[in-house]
């Protein structure tokens, strides 16, 4: 992983301003430095991410995904990153508003690392972003770590 001090990097893929707004400030107001890159359309992130996993570069340290994209749902992206060898090592966290079981099911059987029902509330929702951005930095040993 990163050293230590060094920022994370993070990949967001949503398209609602609103809530790209909210996780950049959850972002910002954490100890853990970050550096995020916002895709709105799944096949921008995905053009994103091949460009950044070639054999000299390393990906993001963590994908946070919603379900609902304007030109891919979140489950074609996520077949798509844990079907590319490169990418499939990369944490991918959905961050959605659905709490259909059916959602959860069909993420994790699509091998997502973890599956957050994003909070109305804004103050909830910023506790979420840590939250999901504590774990993966501080928590978990990853592969290369």
């Amino acid at each position: 992983m990163n050293a230590p001090g060094d920022p994370i990097e993070i990949l967001l893929v949503e398209d609602n301003p609103g809530d790209v707004e909210l996780t950049e400030r959850a972002l910002r107001a954490t100890e853990i430095a970050n550096h995020l890159t916002v895709a709105s359309y799944g096949a921008d992130a995905l053009a994103h991410l091949r460009s950044v996993s070639g054999e000299a570069v390393r990906g993001p340290h963590l994908i946070l995904l919603d379900l609902y994209l304007p030109d891919m749902s979140g489950f074609d992206f996520l077949a798509s990153i844990k079907a590319d060898p490169r990418l499939r090592r990369i944490p991918v966290v959905v961050m959605t508003s659905s709490e259909t079981e059916a959602d959860v099911v069909r993420s994790y059987e699509l091998q997502a690392s973890g599956f957050v029902t994003k909070p109305f509330d804004p103050a909830d929702f910023a506790r979420a972003v840590r939250g999901v951005e504590h774990y993966w930095h501080r928590v978990v040993r990853l592969p290369g770590s």
